[in-house]
């Protein structure tokens, strides 16, 4: 059984579930309980070292021994049971519900397609590629916005293979979405040094050394299966993905490498409802002692939040959008801290039309942890710009991780950066040249736009017409954080 054949027969029956309004991701939901269920089966059953995970009157055999609404009833009550369970199986199953509404074909889903299959003995490698397959598949059902939660593919590894991931290493992202940057570290460690992992190397690689935290449920159980298929965490023990605001609170713990691509989107908010039932939002301003500055701004808290989760000499590579490296006020206050205190020292200029967010202009931000010291730890920041005159879409011209071997080869992973070659994309700039730019600004741009000065270089219609629809959906999400606040501003000073 190959993972292509396996994505195809369950993507397949996708298309019946659409047109009694079950989303994409919803069914990749779903299709996360049937397929921990079974396995849980297949554990209980297995000849040698059986091991009972979910109670018998909640198993997936009185999935296939009911039928008809008694399946529809036994399903509902199968999700709330395991619902209250504690771990990995609390994760996965927290606030889940039954969106499947036509019990004949929950009857198909759980014979024809999920229980054919002998899922434990298919290797993580095939099961694991299947279900990041199909989470892909999801993230581009644009209603149900769930490509916020996915970071391109192609991205996800060039940042790794940066960062180089060793099995000794502590890794989070706290936010980790459907944890594609954990399983990206966790591949590279097999890949990389597999034969020579210890037996107490892999013990702590799938329990504990790899964490995440997500704040919406959902993604959260997608992001525990998807560990779960690839090897990481056991069904019975302690979650790996913590359900909860990364923001809320300082780290309890420490880590040698964060890798992140935090959510999009300005601010933190709270939603009020007054007395005569309006709705508003209130932003919410994260104050903590270990910030060096209190703002709503949600990307600026989580470079703090990212600085604070490092040990020292530990190292982190963060997706930010561009208002992150100009915004005054904290913003300023921020990149000051991270330039003097930490050594910032890579930063990757992102395209637009790699996200399934359209408009998105983003950076690649890569930085370490020191010891305290009186001058600066930053010496240089080497910026490579992979914006100007390139062009993706998602769908045309999609981003793959070719085009990104030059930044890899340029950062030189591994190697003393000292070595470092400066190249028409690739530029250094001192500390005191960072420091002395207007609120040490580093939204630097030192290349040309050869479409604006070649009118042989223009791009072809659907690629203009698709960063026009960009630039668009961000002026209008910007137009609506406006009205937004204004409206929250006019509530506040009239409450009657």
């Amino acid at each position: 059984m190959d993972s292509r054949r396996l994505v195809q027969k369950l993507w397949n029956y996708c298309d019946v579930l659409r047109d009694d309004g079950v989303s994409t991701i919803d069914y990749v939901e779903q299709l996360t309980f049937l397929l921990f269920l079974k396995m849980a089966d297949e554990r209980a059953n297995r000849p040698i070292r059986p091991e009972q995970i979910v109670p018998d009157e909640l198993s997936w055999q009185t999935l296939l021994d009911a039928e008809g609404k008694a399946l529809e009833m036994q399903y509902q009550h199968t999700l709330e049971g395991l619902a209250g369970k504690s771990g990995t199986l609390g994760t996965i199953f927290q606030k889940a519900r039954n969106k499947i509404q036509d019990p004949a074909k929950l009857k198909r889903l759980i014979v024809d397609l999920i229980d054919k299959e002998e899922w434990s003995s298919t290797g993580v490698d095939v099961k694991g590629d299947a279900y990041e397959e199909l989470l892909a598949k999801g993230a581009e059902d644009a209603k149900s916005g769930a490509g916020q939660y996915f970071t391109p593919r192609a991205l996800t590894a060039a940042m790794v293979d940066c960062m180089q991931p060793t099995p000794d290493d502590t890794i989070t992202d706290p936010a980790c979405g459907t944890g594609g940057f954990l399983l990206a570290a966790f591949d590279f460690i097999q890949r990389h040094h597999g034969s020579d992992l210890t037996s107490d190397q892999r013990r702590r690689l799938a329990n504990g050394a790899i964490t995440g935290t997500e704040l919406v449920d959902g993604t959260a159980r997608l992001a525990a299966m998807n560990m779960l298929l690839h090897g990481i965490g056991t069904p019975s023990g302690e979650s790996l993905i913590a359900i909860k605001d990364a923001l809320g609170k300082e780290p309890e713990r420490r880590y040698s490498l964060v890798l992140a691509n935090p959510p999009f989107g300005r601010s933190s908010s709270i939603r009020m409802v007054g007395e005569d039932g309006r709705s508003t939002r209130e932003e919410r301003e994260i104050e903590r002692n270990d910030f060096w500055a209190t703002t709503a701004n949600k990307q600026l808290n989580f470079v703090q939040h990212i600085a604070s989760l490092l040990e020292i000499d530990g190292r982190a590579a963060v997706v930010l959008p561009d208002n992150v490296l100009f915004e005054g006020g904290a913003g300023e206050t921020i990149r000051r801290r991270l330039l003097k205190h930490y050594d910032l020292h890579t930063m990757l200029r992102l395209p637009t039309g790699i996200f399934y967010a359209g408009g998105v202009k983003a950076n690649v931000l890569f930085f370490e942890r020191k010891r305290a010291r009186e001058e600066p730890w930053t010496q240089k920041l080497w910026v490579y710009d992979f914006r100007t005159n390139q062009h993706f879409t998602l769908k045309q011209n999609p981003l793959r991780r070719e085009h990104l071997q030059d930044f890899v080869d340029c950062y030189l992973p591994g190697k003393d950066r000292a070595e470092r070659v400066e190249t028409e994309r690739f530029r250094a700039f001192s500390y005191e040249e960072l420091i002395a730019r207007d609120k040490v600004n580093l939204d630097i741009t030192w290349l040309k736009d050869t479409s604006l000065e070649d009118a042989d270089a223009l791009l072809p219609p659907e690629i203009i017409a698709q960063e026009i629809v960009e630039d668009l959906e961000a002026a209008l999400r910007e137009f609506a954080a406006i009205a937004e606040a204004l409206t929250t501003s006019k509530v506040q000073q009239n409450p009657s």
